[in-house]
């Protein structure tokens, strides 16, 4: 593996985000150009209304076959757009983040030592710079997957994390907003890919408004929750029994016993 640089396809869902998706990608092209052999960037505009469409596809021009704009009229939720990345990517292995700068793309090169042996390698939030109410959401939101799903991994919907293109051709998600990153991991689980958990940097939103925290939004979520929990149960899939990574950085696969923490790379 050492001197490997894989094909990346990284995507990020944006909804008007004028004033940091041109920033957002000046750091993709220059973080992929060091890490990955060959790249793309896939921005999925979903429905903005300011100038981020705009911006993104003047990028595109300067950098054709590098830089492609997905555009959703009206807006469709934040699952539509990142399943819309998703699908759009060409390369062996594809990254999303969000398009709100609160990761440090130069960690990639933290998850890349581990893509040779995992399927899915993601990032947590060691410390997650979201205001009060949106953090004790989370907190419910992971109880109630681990209870309902078997979903046991630390920061279901932290935002930076590798997927193999085969494995994710495999995921059939229908989840259209909030409820998109638990489902792909309920799916996952049941179809035994392997996960590597390993601890990221989290910056405070600078730009730009949440929408995560809207009560259409939540309520969505928890719809699409119940219509999974359903589906899952009408298929004889019951929760899996995974087992939580140690600190640090950590394994995880359905059946698995804990394993020992691994330095961060």
């Amino acid at each position: 593996m050492k001197g490997w640089k894989p094909e990346i396809s990284l995507t990020f869902p944006c909804y008007n985000e004028e004033a940091s998706v041109g920033s957002m990608i000046e750091d993709s092209l220059a973080t992929l150009a060091e890490l990955a052999g060959r790249f793309e960037i896939i921005v999925s505009d979903d429905g903005s209304v300011d100038r981020t469409r705009e911006i993104a596809e003047a990028y595109a021009a300067r950098h054709p076959d590098v830089v492609r704009v997905i555009s959703h009229f009206p807006n469709r939720g934040y699952g539509h757009a990142l399943k819309s990345g998703l699908r759009a990517a060409r390369f062996g292995w594809v990254f999303f983040t969000d398009g709100d700068r609160q990761f440090v793309l130069g960690e990639m090169r933290r998850l890349l030592p581990f893509l040779g042996d995992h399927d899915i390698v993601t990032g947590y939030r060691g410390r997650r710079c979201d205001p009060l109410h949106r953090r004790l959401n989370a907190r419910g939101w992971q109880m109630l997957g681990r209870v309902m799903l078997g979903v046991r991994v630390r920061d279901v919907n932290c935002a930076f994390r590798f997927l193999r293109k085969d494995c994710l051709d495999r995921l059939t998600i229908e989840s259209n907003g909030a409820m998109i990153n638990m489902e792909l991991y309920a799916r996952a689980l049941r179809l035994g890919m392997r996960v590597k958990e390993v601890e990221v940097t989290h910056l405070p939103r600078v730009a730009g408004t949440p929408t995560g925290a809207n009560p259409r939004v939540i309520l969505k979520a928890f719809r699409e929750f119940l219509a999974l929990w359903r589906r899952l149960s009408s298929q004889g899939a019951a929760p899996a029994r995974v087992a939580m990574a140690p600190a640090g950085v950590g394994t995880w696969s359905p059946g698995a016993t804990p394993t020992e923490p691994e330095p961060n790379a």
